[in-house]
Parts: C-alpha cells; sequence; structure tokens
C-alpha cells in the first residue's frame, strides 16, 4: 500500500512561486512515476506533470510548461512541483498521484494523496 502526504500549498500572489512536496511511503508496488494533478470545483482533475523513476523522464501540460518544474529525491520518496509565475488560473487542489507508467491519464494512476490548496490571488 503506498500513501502520499502532499504539502506546500498556500496563498501567493499573481507572479509568485511556490513549491509542493509529495512524501510517499509503504511498497510501491512498480508504481514509480509520480505526478501532479490539480482540480478546481465543477472540474475534471487535470494533469499538470509527472516525473519517472530515474527522475529524467518529465512530461508537462501545455499550460504550465516553462513555469512548472517537477522534481524528486535521490531516494525517490519525495517528488516536489516547483511553482514559479503564478497565475490565478493555477489556484486549484493540487493532488499527488502514483502510476507505473509515465503517463498523462489520470486513470493509469491508482495512488492518491489528499491534495493541497494552492490559491492565486489577483
Amino acid at each position: 500500500q503506498v500513501q502520499l502526504v502532499e504539502s506546500g500549498g498556500g496563498l501567493v500572489q499573481t507572479g509568485g512561486s511556490l513549491r509542493l512536496s509529495c512524501a510517499a511511503s509503504g511498497r510501491t508496488f512498480s508504481r514509480d512515476t509520480m505526478a501532479w494533478f490539480r482540480q478546481t470545483a465543477g472540474k475534471e482533475r487535470e494533469f499538470v506533470a509527472c516525473i519517472g523513476r530515474n527522475g529524467w523522464t518529465t512530461l508537462y501540460a501545455d499550460s504550465v510548461k516553462g513555469r512548472f518544474t517537477i522534481s524528486r529525491d535521490n531516494a525517490g520518496n519525495t517528488v516536489y512541483l516547483q511553482m514559479n509565475t503564478l497565475k490565478p488560473e493555477d489556484t486549484a487542489v493540487y493532488y499527488c498521484a502514483a502510476a507505473a507508467v509515465v503517463s498523462r491519464t489520470k486513470v493509469d494512476y491508482d495512488y492518491w494523496g489528499q491534495g493541497t490548496q494552492v490559491t492565486v490571488s489577483s
């Protein structure tokens, strides 16, 4: 069983930066791909970024490419999302997720954290 716990959310101004963290614990069962999704009220959860087990393979949503950077520590137990040049449109609950493959599709992810709120003021 894999447990994911997000942290680092908060309130920032437009153009500001924030770094989210996700700590993974328990057996991964080869769910070594880690990702960030986000969701606002009334909308579907959308892909933000993911990173492969080796830390070299990354994917980003077009809306965040160039502004957000996903990374993981050497042990692979913690994944980060560095968010720069934040916009009000980035306001959402951000969720950490784990999957067996590198994917943009949420159905491929079978472990999820509880989420952390990010609010970008205008």
